[in-house]
């Protein structure tokens, strides 16, 4: 194989209904025919299994990184170990991750400079410099088979000026890997960089492809964005890369985003959910996906997956294997993990052999009806409410319903509705309220005075104690933190407080803390958390003024008021001139349309389970100053206009139309 084609590509079909692909490549240690699916083996081994599970079931290729066996078991061992084939025993072909993603997710006092990214060990805290030629110069000691270049990776969510200087540097760091790979025989890959901003996305798969690599790379997705825009960009971007060379979408993910991603262009994928899931007793079937943690398994004869013929499918039976996954048994995870990788592998034969013979529609339309839903023969069973008999769980008008026998939501009795009627609470908070305004990175400057955070509906304290418990597993910690609840009825406080087995995040002192005495401090880090009781509207001036703010008032038929035009005027008075950002789970036109109207810049915010988007908005400050993200355009105003469910609360027989339309994120370009 000639230095100059160190990875042979071969087009054996493209499909005509789709830009779904076969190809055939030819790597230093044999061929690889795509689409192909790359299982996870981080540290040079895959999780809960032996390789030999993987060599089994014909996986061409695997997936290992860099960063991880650069601080384990580092340079010294596999130079000695002669690379990692030999090191961990594997005749396939490996792919090697740069440590792009991992050097800015899981670091240690991270800085990034042209240079590269200097962090500390997650093992002993030495000071190490990450640079592309170091990270190339480790891949060639491991000796993989495919290199990725260093790049910068962040969340999909983040503005255009950071999407755009992130991949100015990525392009860079790529054009420095081609020098330093040399006159290797490793293939290199570029990364395509732009976050979910097609123009972007455009000008990195230009300037990316104009260098020689010999496949090309989709990265920073499935780190923050909805399933669509995910899907909308990899459908974009694919497009833009050289059709004769493989294309590899970094990540992802479940069985759905496989075939979907397939039928858009894309033709490697590598992801950790086979092995991880099976650690929690999760596995992907025919019939859907199965949680065998449920109880409904407990008595089933059936196997796994009637439609599977893997070693764990023909020996062993749901009711065998939810027993070890409940008692926790380790041989659990392998069983399972056998049974994922297996499904994983066939699915993608299935799709190779459908592209091959010309009916990958109808693969496509079989398939996406079953590999995106839970168990068909076992849903989940409804809500179940505490029978009163054993103990009402109720206080004044609120209950607590239990989903799943795993966790508990509050209902409000009186209107019927329900906190966090569809997402687990904790997980919603964590994704809107934490990760979205990017809290860990806010306390990590130490050149900003106290972070204050303004809870607008305290509820059953989800949204603070997601916050708390990130801040508390930091390693840097710059900026003092002031959480400042707002609640006119502690009763659901007082319920999930009552329920701790229900209410995982209650197990904390603060919550029992802040009700009992109505603030908390933690002992170790400068952590204030306040309860002001009482009506927000009142209340609100005892507060310093937000730079961000979580609107999650209970309902629109609960707290009426706060979801008027008033509320957000007089909100907009408490902040001022400061860069105040606000988010909430409503995306509501009403709701959207009386931000607009009181002055406040809005934007989409983050999906959350099957909400496609939320809402972000941003005082006129944090407008300036480029904080804004995503903000609603001309074609939402038009919509807007046509609709007929415009009216926000408290402005009956008001015409407010000039308002919003003539707002200035209408008028003019959009900072940044």
């Amino acid at each position: 194989m000639s230095l100059s084609e160190r990875l042979p590509c071969t087009i054996q079909a493209i499909d005509t209904w789709s830009g779904a692909r076969a190809l055939q490549l030819v790597s230093r240690r044999g061929v690889i025919e795509t689409p192909v699916f790359m299982p996870v083996a981080t540290q040079a081994a895959l999780r809960s299994v032996e390789l030999a599970v993987a060599q089994s079931l014909d996986y061409p290729v695997l997936l290992a990184n860099t960063y991880h066996l650069l601080i384990r078991p580092g340079p010294e061992v596999l130079r000695q170990a002669g690379g990692i084939h030999r090191f961990m025993c594997w005749d396939g072909s490996v792919l090697t991750d740069s440590g792009g993603f991992q050097i800015f997710s899981l670091a240690k006092q991270l800085s990034l400079s042209e240079e590269g990214a200097v962090f500390r060990s997650y093992t002993d805290g030495r000071r190490i410099t990450l640079t592309p030629e170091l990270s190339i110069e480790m891949q060639g000691i491991i000796g993989s088979d495919i290199m990725m270049v260093l790049d910068h990776c962040i969340p999909s969510t983040s503005s255009e000026a950071e999407a755009r200087a992130a991949l100015e540097l990525t392009t860079r760091w790529a054009q420095r890997s081609v020098l330093a790979r040399g006159d290797s025989s490793q293939a290199l890959f570029g990364i395509v960089q732009g976050a979910c901003y097609p123009h972007l996305r455009r000008e990195s798969a230009a300037q990316i492809t104009a260098i020689p690599f010999d496949g090309y790379a989709l990265g920073g997705l499935a780190v923050g964005e909805t399933k669509h825009e995910r899907e909308d960009t990899t459908e974009y971007a694919a497009k833009l890369l050289p059709h004769d060379k493989p294309r590899y979408l970094m990540g992802v993910g479940t069985p759905i985003d496989l075939l979907e991603a397939v039928r858009r262009g894309v033709d490697m994928f590598d992801c950790i959910l086979p092995t991880a899931f099976a650690v929690q007793g999760v596995c992907f079937t025919s019939r859907g996906k199965i949680d065998l943690r449920r109880g409904v398994y407990r008595l089933s004869q059936e196997q796994l997956d009637p439609a599977c013929c893997c070693s764990t499918c023909v020996r062993f039976t749901r009711a065998y294997l939810q027993h070890l996954v409940r008692v926790r048994e380790p041989v659990a995870a392998q069983l399972l993990s056998v049974h994922n990788l297996h499904f994983y592998r066939m699915l993608m034969k299935r799709m190779r052999g459908a592209i091959l013979e010309g009916s990958f529609r109808t693969l496509y339309e079989n398939e996406r009806s079953i590999l995106g839903v839970d168990d068909i023969d076992n849903p989940a069973a409804p809500p179940v409410r505490r029978k009163r008999a054993q103990g009402p769980m109720q206080i004044g008008e609120y209950e607590v319903i239990v989903r799943d026998a795993r966790y508990g939501v509050i209902r409000h009795t009186t209107s019927g509705e329900t906190m966090h009627s569809v997402n687990e609470p904790s997980v919603e908070a964590r994704r809107l309220y934490v990760d979205q305004p990017r809290i860990a990175e806010d306390v990590g400057r130490s050149d900003k005075a106290s972070l204050v955070i303004w809870d607008v509906g305290l509820g059953g304290a989800h949204n603070a104690m997601a916050c708390i418990q990130r801040l508390e597993a930091l390693d840097v910690f710059e900026r003092a933190v002031q959480i400042v609840s707002f609640e006119r009825d502690l009763d659901p406080l007082r319920l999930v407080t009552s329920y701790p087995y229900l209410f995982e995040h209650v197990r904390h002192r603060a919550p029992h803390t802040l009700l009992r005495n109505g603030e908390w401090r933690s002992d170790t880090l400068p952590i204030e958390w306040r309860l002001l009781a009482g009506d927000f509207i009142s209340t609100r001036v005892e507060a310093p003024a937000p730079d961000i703010i979580w609107y999650d008032p209970f309902s629109y038929k609960v707290d009426t008021q706060l979801w008027s035009v008033e509320a957000f005027e007089r909100l907009s008075e408490v902040v001022g001139s400061k860069p105040s950002r606000l988010y909430t789970y409503s995306a509501s036109t009403a709701v959207r349309g009386a931000m607009l109207a009181a002055g406040w810049f809005v934007g989409r915010g983050v999906g959350s389970g099957p909400k496609g988007e939320t809402t972000a908005a941003y005082s006129s400050t944090a407008y300036e100053q480029g904080l804004s993200h995503d903000l609603l355009d001309g074609v939402w105003l038009g919509r807007w206009e046509r609709s007929d469910a415009r009216q926000p609360i408290g402005m009956d027989g008001v015409d407010y139309t000039e308002r919003v339309r003539n707002h200035p994120q209408f008028s003019v370009a959009q900072p940044g």
